[in-house]
């Protein structure tokens, strides 16, 4: 590996830690590779390689939290930035400055995780679960079960799973049988 690439990746790590510094509020996995891709800052291979990379050497902690990886600046991370911040080329940071509020405000109103349950009758329950970020629905689920304390679990499940379950359902849901 040659020191451009060196110098590459140094200023990539550099620029994930600005990003996460400047939005200073957890964001998630889904969210930085969102933003990472919408502005070709780097791949996305190399930003999970980078983000792993940033936790080993404890510059970012990661956090689970229903079932999703949130990532924060560390003060080790945020002293390595003071002294290399001049690294990142003058055009990025600027669009990150420019841009850090309204990436703030779009995490926050981003996911919206739902989940609950009515009784339709004695034997049946008709629970809700949906996943929408901004005003696009991922997934818009309806099923109808037996017991209130199915209806219960369901909806537990939901809101503490409902990244690897709504993966579990494209997966069964597009393989060839």
């Amino acid at each position: 590996m040659n020191l451009g690439s060196n110098r590459e990746l140094a200023e990539n790590k550099l620029i994930l830690l600005y990003i996460i510094d400047k939005i200073n509020i957890p964001i998630s996995n889904l969210q930085i590779t969102k933003l990472i891709l919408e502005n070709k800052f780097m791949n996305y291979f190399f930003l999970q390689q980078f983000l792993k990379e940033l936790c080993d050497n404890h510059m970012l902690k990661a956090d689970t939290i229903d079932g999703k990886t949130f990532y924060t600046i560390t003060q080790n991370g945020k002293q390595t930035l003071s002294y290399f911040t001049d690294h990142i080329p003058p055009g990025i940071k600027l669009r990150i400055d420019n841009s850090s509020m309204d990436i703030r405000k779009g995490i926050k109103n981003e996911t919206h995780i739902l989940s609950d349950f009515t009784p339709e009758s004695e034997n049946a329950y008709i629970v809700n679960c949906s996943v929408r970020e901004d005003d696009f629905s991922l997934i818009d689920l309806k099923i109808t079960v037996g017991t209130k304390n199915d209806a219960r679990v369901i909806c537990e499940n939901w809101k503490n799973h409902s990244q690897s379950i709504y993966a579990e359902i494209i997966e069964s849901l597009t393989r060839k049988r």
